[in-house]
């Protein structure tokens, strides 16, 4: 498999981004959370708009493209004051799981994190994603707290918080 990071810094690059966030959500949460919240979530965090304000807010997104095109993304959201950096976000196409891109994502992510010099990343994931999470077990991921958050319009995010040193 051929496969590039690309940093996501463009208004075309943000739209083609939010689309393929859609895709993604759309497949892998609907089940898990539903239509009613992953429309709610996709609109405040995965659109556009969203995109290009955690941007400028310091996010650091990276498209992955294979010969196959666009499967996947990350967000890296550094917090120097706190030593470590948040794997905000890394989804991977149903069709592209298994294939190593999640991994590479990780790897780049992780690379990101000591570049910066901080000593950890973290993530939450949702309770109920027991494929993800076993994943991030898998990929030295601990399980550090768990958090009930409330993200308006009736929704919360019910997650684990997992952490890894870097």
């Amino acid at each position: 498999m051929n496969l590039h990071l690309i940093p996501i810094e463009t208004q075309t690059q943000i739209e083609q981004l939010a689309r393929l966030a859609k895709s993604i959500w759309e497949q892998h949460f609907t089940p898990i959370i539903g239509d009613e919240q992953v429309d709610y979530m996709l609109t405040h965090f995965q659109s556009a708009e969203a995109i290009r304000q955690q941007i400028r807010d310091g996010a650091l997104y990276f498209v992955a493209h294979t010969e196959q095109g666009q499967q996947s993304y990350m967000a890296v959201i550094p917090s120097v004051e706190k030593g470590k950096a948040m794997l905000s976000k890394l989804y991977v196409e149903h069709s592209a799981r298994g294939t190593g891109i999640g991994k590479a994502l990780l790897t780049h992510a992780e690379k990101v994190t000591r570049d910066l010099r901080l000593n950890a990343l973290w993530l939450t994931v949702n309770r109920f994603n027991d494929d993800t999470i076993a994943w991030y077990k898998r990929q030295g991921f601990s399980v550090v707290d768990e958090q009930k958050k409330d993200i308006g319009n009736g929704f919360f995010m019910d997650d684990l918080i997992m952490e890894k040193t870097v």
